[in-house]
């Protein structure tokens, strides 16, 4: 079969990089709802008198609506300006944000991350499509490592909250902070100008057919691999101060380590987008040795004491999710001309898994403890690299 892993048509242009910088700030605005409540779970808990399980449930609902908006949002992606995309999206956010700190029971919480997740699904096609026209081919990885750090940062912002804003000021102020912070994207999307998406590459008579399906399949396994990966992870990252207090840590040391964890994730999204442009065809290597990493991190968690918890945290934090950015930069090789097609599988898959992980871990957290429940989203990491793998041997064969 013809190879779909062509290159996408350069640009010349140094200009890309401030129109990158505004997706990666619009696709952390717009996932800082589902993140915030998390962080702040406990405390929303106790104010509206609800069960753990409740408030996973609305969270679930975020993710699950980026979800299963992702078909809609990918025909946005490709039709709508870029800049009006990345607004609408920050804006939305902040909205629910704002809204989200007045709520007076789960039910008007649920309903506003509900919003939230629809609009928080505009992003990563318009990403893809964004990084596929306005950045050179030779710094795509990159690219997509800075955008792919919004989950970094997503979990950044929340993790100062708890730590800067909750203890004085409670959970609504930092709620309130959290939206006029997503404003500021919404002010620069205009930066983010990009032409339409690239034409798709040409492909040899009879061989069109073999080729879609082939590269179908493998689609669908990363698409797996992602979900699985991102299952166990953004369940820590959701209940990530709950599981440090649990540990021994206080929750103002948490919220620290919550925020320096984030860090870690930023930087290590971005430093393996930059070595990864040297060599981008290891990159499905580099995502499975991420995602093993990832795992092993939930393992250390699982144990318990304060010392291996922040160990593991790091490790789930900076390796567990630092695959995010590379698996977009390379579904963007494998569907050249398809640049929303791209975004969508990535957006699918971690919210497939990111939308299964706040329910499913508040309920079994309450019905087995957290030990178990993160040693099974441990599990959930070799299963997600097994997947990747998969696909990737598949996608060799067939070259």
């Amino acid at each position: 079969m013809t190879t779909t892993t062509r290159s996408l048509p350069s640009c010349s242009s140094a200009r890309h990089w401030p129109g990158v910088i505004v997706a990666a700030l619009t696709a952390t605005a717009a996932v800082m709802p589902g993140f915030t409540v998390g962080a702040l779970a406990s405390t929303i808990e106790t104010d509206l008198h609800t069960a753990r399980s409740t408030v996973g449930l609305a969270m679930s609902l975020f993710y699950a609506a980026t979800a299963f908006g992702s078909p809609v949002a990918k025909r946005a992606a490709a039709r709508l300006p870029v800049p009006t995309v990345l607004a609408a999206a920050a804006l939305v956010a902040s909205t629910v944000m704002l809204v989200a700190a007045r709520a007076t029971g789960p039910g008007m919480l649920t309903a506003t991350l509900l919003v939230g997740g629809l609009s928080n699904a505009l992003v990563q096609p318009v990403a893809g499509r964004l990084i596929a026209v306005r950045v050179p081919e030779h710094r795509r990885s990159l690219a997509a490592g800075v955008i792919g750090a919004a989950l970094g940062a997503g979990a950044l912002v929340p993790g100062l909250l708890v730590a800067l804003v909750l203890p004085a000021y409670g959970w609504r102020s930092a709620l309130l902070v959290a939206g006029i912070a997503a404003l500021v994207p919404a002010a620069l999307a205009p930066l983010a100008r990009a032409p339409g998406s690239p034409p798709p590459p040409r492909k040899e008579a009879g061989a069109v057919g073999d080729e879609q399906r082939t590269v179908g399949r493998v689609l669908a396994l990363w698409a797996l691999a992602a979900a699985l990966s991102a299952t166990g992870n953004n369940a820590v990252a959701t209940y990530f101060v709950e599981l440090g207090t649990h540990s021994g840590l206080g929750t103002t040391v948490t919220g620290h380590l919550l925020s320096l964890s984030a860090v870690f994730a930023i930087a290590v999204r971005i430093i393996a987008g930059a070595l990864t442009d040297r060599a981008p065809h290891r990159n499905p290597a580099v995502i499975v040795a991420m995602m093993l990493t990832g795992g092993l991190g939930l393992a250390l968690v699982a144990i318990g004491p304060p010392t291996t918890f922040v160990l593991g945290a790091i490790l789930a934090f900076s390796a567990g999710w630092g695959w995010t950015g590379l698996l977009l930069a390379t579904t963007l090789r494998l569907v050249p001309g398809r640049t929303e097609d791209a975004g969508h599988t990535v957006q699918i898959g971690v919210y497939t898994g990111a939308t299964i992980a706040p329910f499913t871990f508040g309920a079994l957290s309450s019905a087995y403890g957290f030990p178990a429940t993160v040693l099974a989203a441990a599990v959930a990491a070799v299963a997600a690299a097994t997947a990747m793998t998969t696909g990737t041997l598949l996608l060799r064969r067939a070259g």
